[in-house]
């Protein structure tokens, strides 16, 4: 249905964990967290699989 993918970002520094597309991702990590500023690597964030609603 949607070609964009979607990530969960988990923030190192003030653990906040959002649901971001892929140009959200690409700016938290030339901007930092939109929470706290802690600089963010790709490691913070992890795609989410169409299968994992239980």
């Amino acid at each position: 249905m949607s070609t964009s993918e979607d990530y969960t970002f988990v923030c190192p520094g003030c653990s906040q964990s959002i649901a971001v597309n892929a140009s959200m991702r690409d700016a938290l990590v030339e901007n930092g967290c939109a929470i706290c500023g802690t600089p963010v690597s790709r490691d913070a964030f992890e795609p989410d699989s169409p299968t994992a609603a239980q």
